[in-house]
């Protein structure tokens, strides 16, 4: 189950990030970002999963979908799944015509994710290989050798297919 939903979220951020350069270079972040969620919030109704939002678009942004709290996916009988999303991080750079925007999304069991209230804070995320190995106050190239390192030791253990 986890490789077919992982396979869907992905589907979920490409399908928002399509959505939202179709507006790179307008000038208008607001535009950019309803795109991106209006995007993301069509492709999670498809995804056969009891989803919850648990950190989304904020009362900041007066968002209408993708809110903390908001049922997502085809609903109950499904795997219940919490979600934290970011349709568009960098509303500014893509609406502006800069570089590095992009559509964030996390998923976990229930449970499994911070419910947050709706701030701004630090965050790092890797993959389990990683997992313990890197540090929120460490330096940014620290951080990398350490994902390096912890890949190249699971691609020693584990077989490429």
């Amino acid at each position: 189950m986890e490789q077919t939903l992982t396979g869907e979220f992905l589907k979920v951020v490409e399908q928002a990030a399509i959505a939202c350069a179709r507006s790179i270079g307008h000038g208008d972040r607001k535009h950019s970002d309803h795109l991106a969620v209006e995007a993301m919030r069509v492709a999670m109704e498809t995804i056969q999963m009891d989803g919850t939002i648990v950190i989304g678009e904020g009362e900041r942004d007066e968002a209408p979908m993708l809110y903390v709290g908001e049922k997502v996916g085809m609903g109950m009988g499904f795997p219940s799944i919490d979600i934290a999303v970011d349709p568009l991080e960098g509303t500014n750079l893509c609406a502006t015509g800069a570089a590095n925007a992009i559509a964030v999304l996390a998923a976990s069991e229930k449970g499994g994710l911070l419910h947050a209230p709706d701030l701004y804070m630090n965050k790092l995320v890797v993959g389990p290989a990683a997992k313990g190995k890197v540090h929120l106050d460490a330096e940014v190239g620290d951080n990398l050798n350490a994902i390096a390192k912890s890949s190249t030791e699971k691609c020693r253990t584990s077989p490429w297919w």
